[in-house]
């Protein structure tokens, strides 16, 4: 399945107050994301910690997602698990609560094989009638989605595409050219956003434009276009920036990023921690560079 979604896709932090989630800020990064021209939000994804939020803080989240996004931008939750029932019946509720898609990250921690993989993928698209983008993320999961692999689950009826963050653009290219034609991919590596769109990438989900929308849409534009000159430097100008942004494991340091914007983020839920000072100052430097 080809042509679902495409452009820039903000993997959306989600703000809390206290103990509880903080909607009205959550309205506002939505607004400001549709202000910078992103085309989706994942939500519920790894930076929107869903493995500290309850379920009925993940409902209460997607329900106010969807009506706050209104038909601007789609809304792609996330629903992977190490259990195939418990993804199976995440992917289902967001269907119900009407997300437009689902983004569901390889099973974590109980290692299965490249067949498990397949079959993880292949239940949750036949549970339900959304667009699926499958998450490759070896260096939290411990498993890595092969392009042998990858060209397997793009033959799946709904799989929309894969979401590349293994980091080794070898393995990436590999991908690309086993399912080419068949899904798209997705950088889900922010420094890699612009090689990835090179070789034919479909879009970019990022961490980076939760602070930057506007900034990473333009790369985006560019490759797109074709102006690879401007794209470099654009992509050149916001390195810095991304990897301020993962000084710390994600999503601390974004997440502190969008409280130095105003957004009242608040801090991340334990085991996560708030990030160090002078992490802090390198990532204020950095953000003054890039927002005007």
């Amino acid at each position: 399945m080809k042509g679902i979604f495409s452009g820039v896709i903000t993997a959306l932090i989600t703000p809390f107050k206290g103990d509880e989630v903080n909607f009205d800020a959550l309205g506002k990064l939505i607004g400001y994301q549709i202000e910078g021209g992103v085309d989706a939000l994942v939500i519920l994804g790894t930076t929107g910690e869903p493995a500290t939020m309850t379920e009925d803080e993940k409902q209460a989240v997607i329900k106010y997602a969807v009506k706050a996004a209104d038909g601007k931008i789609a809304i792609i939750v996330g629903a992977g698990s190490n259990d195939t029932k418990k993804a199976v019946h995440a992917a289902k509720t967001a269907e119900k609560l009407g997300a437009d898609g689902i983004l569901a990250v390889t099973p974590y921690y109980n290692k299965c094989t490249q067949a498990g993989i397949y079959e993880y993928y292949k239940s949750i698209c036949g549970a339900v009638h959304l667009p699926v983008i499958a998450y490759n993320v070896p260096s939290r999961t411990g498993v890595n989605i092969t392009p042998e692999t990858a060209e397997k689950i793009a033959d799946i009826k709904n799989l929309a595409g894969i979401k590349e963050a293994s980091g080794n653009m070898t393995q990436v290219c590999r991908t690309m050219a086993a399912m080419r034609g068949k899904c798209d991919l997705f950088s889900g590596e922010d420094a890699l956003n612009l090689p990835i769109l090179a070789i034919g990438g479909a879009g970019v989900i990022s961490v980076v434009s939760n602070v930057a929308p506007a900034q990473v849409k333009e790369v985006y534009n560019c490759v797109k276009s074709g102006d690879l000159v401007k794209a470099n430097k654009l992509q050149d100008e916001l390195l810095p920036l991304m990897d301020a942004c993962f000084i710390e494991v994600n999503p601390i340091p974004v997440k502190q990023a969008c409280n130095l914007l105003g957004f009242e983020a608040g801090v991340p839920r334990p085991p996560l921690t708030k990030l160090e000072k002078e992490h802090e100052a390198i990532l204020l430097k950095e953000l003054k560079k890039v927002i005007k």
